[in-house]
């Protein structure tokens, strides 16, 4: 099956199109740049693309880095550094010819800088967290374990030539453009990293091959991207320079945007969408998200080592109560892992409990707790890990008078940490149970499953190990049919449910705060908004 560019960008170009009509120069500083301002979350901890891990660094890699494939405004997969590709009849091998395109120092981008890539980040001395998203790829799971027996030569990825790039899988990945846009997937400069190390990340040896190139990074104050004039779209970039700031106050941040110091924030306080509406009613945006909030067990340690003691815990918890009174933006309560966003999935499996009142959910807690040997004379204790940021620090005491409200003797201590630190904290398995997110990095079950197979951990928190839900998601990945693999991969979350290493809690929506200045920026499942498209309204572009 051979695609043509062509046919996938048309989308994306009508967007682009109406964005860049509007485009011009902005004084945005002395040198009459057009500068955008955005709040971003989290502080990053890294924008090495193979030591990221966060969407808020996501954010700003993406504006610097193209892989194969690229958001379009939507947020649907069109081609980046792909200009055709041929997938072979059974789906296990791609081959891919490259747009010419070069650095940003003028070196061209080739298929060698992909091998290259590929390989650092499945090294295990690169330390990456992210690299077992790749595991679909041929050997990269016995190339990231053990590569004294699995040279980093037999992973499914070869140079046939400059321009001409193979990708061969384990299992046939009908979702492999999808993936193809996430940062772990991205070309690096060979010649820079070879010859500066770790240290090729830095502003002044940085080498990109999108649409921005980092000029300075301020700790816990900003991060400055600046235009790539040799990035091959440039010509339809409006953006000059961009500006990213950590906001992990959001009513800080909240102010900020209506102060116009921000043009766009990533997020907001749901307790003040109301008087957003009332002050600010053309910069709130809120949108279905492919993700969803989630509490996991650390199954090392007892008691949630007892899949009785975690079925107990999770069903205490009013998720009603959360999405309605405390989150208040029109989230849902989640009973499955899986969001309803999710394509080519039939959504069936559920919690078996979930149509129970919460009378009836606490009494068979404490009956359950009961039955693994807790109560008055050994009382459950434990902590819970929550992020500071965002709604968690008023999510945790609701969950923990949740708790409480099982029996006196069930007792929950609470731990703030920021989320870098938290999610460090849940990777080295330092936790007995934390809170956290997901978020899609492409539109398929399997984004979701891989968590909770036994060879994703540290990625799988909780360190769920069970044969039966390992055999199943490996069985829906060897189906050529949709459909069947669907019906499969539903059995293995009711695996994932039944058991409850993980407590979804309510899926998630994209909240944001966008001046209407702003163009080009569209609402998406994906919550993902290039620099690129996006420009002001009041501008006009000089012909």
């Amino acid at each position: 099956m051979t695609l043509t560019r062509r046919l996938m960008l048309m989308a994306a170009a009508g967007a682009a199109a109406l964005t860049l009509a509007a485009c011009g120069d902005r004084n945005g500083d002395d040198s009459g740049a057009v500068v955008l301002h955005r709040g971003n979350g989290a502080e990053p901890l890294s924008l090495d693309p193979h030591r990221a891990q966060g969407v808020w660094e996501n954010n700003i890699i993406g504006d610097m880095f193209i892989g194969l494939f690229t958001e379009a405004p939507d947020g649907s997969p069109v081609p980046g550094m792909a200009e055709s590709w041929e997938m072979s009849e059974d789906g296990l091998s791609w081959t891919f010819t490259l747009i010419e395109a070069s650095w940003s120092d003028g070196e061209p981008v080739t298929a060698d800088d992909f091998v290259f890539a590929f390989r650092r980040i499945l090294n295990p001395l690169t330390l990456s967290e992210y690299s077992k998203v790749l595991y679909p790829i041929r050997n990269a799971r016995p190339v990231n374990l053990d590569p004294e027996n699995n040279p980093p030569e037999t992973l499914g990825v070869t140079a046939i030539d400059e321009r001409t790039l193979r990708i061969d899988l384990e299992f046939p990945a009908p979702y492999l453009p999808g993936l193809l846009t996430h940062y772990t997937t991205f070309p690096l400069p060979a010649h820079v990293v070879e010859r500066h190390g770790d240290a090729w990340i830095q502003p002044q040896n940085i080498v990109t091959n999108g649409p921005y190139k980092l000029v300075r990074w301020r700790a816990n104050d900003f991060i400055h991207l600046r235009r790539n004039e040799l990035f091959w779209d440039n010509e339809n970039v409006c953006i000059d320079e961009v500006f990213f700031y950590p906001t992990v106050d959001n009513p800080a941040a909240e102010r900020r945007v209506r102060n116009g110091e921000l043009d766009i924030n990533a997020d907001f306080a749901g307790q003040n969408l109301s008087f957003l509406r009332q002050q600010i009613p053309d910069y709130v945006r809120l949108h279905p998200y492919m993700g969803l909030t989630y509490f996991s067990f650390n199954t090392e340690l007892a008691p949630f080592d007892d899949a009785r003691v975690r079925n107990a815990l999770s069903m205490a918890i009013n998720r009603e109560f959360i999405v309605n009174e405390i989150r208040r933006s029109g989230e849902d309560p989640a009973y499955s892992f899986v969001p309803p966003t999710i394509d080519n999935y039939p959504g069936t499996a559920r919690i078996s409990w979930a149509d129970q009142s919460m009378d009836e959910r606490r009494e068979r807690a404490r009956e359950l707790l009961e039955e693994a040997g807790f109560g008055p004379d050994n009382p459950l204790r434990f902590t819970f890990a929550h992020r500071t940021s965002g709604d968690n620090p008023r999510v945790a005491p609701v969950v923990q008078r949740d708790w409480a409200e099982i029996a006196p003797w069930v007792r929950v201590e609470l731990l703030g940490g920021e989320a870098q630190i938290h999610y460090a904290n849940l990777r080295a398995g330092d936790f007995q149970v934390g809170d956290g997110g997901w978020i899609a990095d492409y539109n398929d079950v399997y984004n979701f499953l891989f968590l909770g197979e036994s060879a994703s951990i540290p990625m799988n928190y909780s360190r769920f190990q069970n044969e039966e839900f390992d055999r199943l998601v490996s069985e829906a990945n060897q189906q050529l049919d949709g459909e069947e693999r669907g019906r499969i991969m539903a059995e293995a979350e009711q695996v994932l449910l039944d058991e409850q290493p993980i407590m979804p809690i309510h899926y998630l929506v994209n909240r944001a705060l966008v001046s209407p200045r702003v163009t080009g920026w569209v609402d998406n499942a994906n919550h993902v908004h290039r620099t690129r498209y996006l420009c002001f309204a009041d501008l006009e572009r000089a012909e």
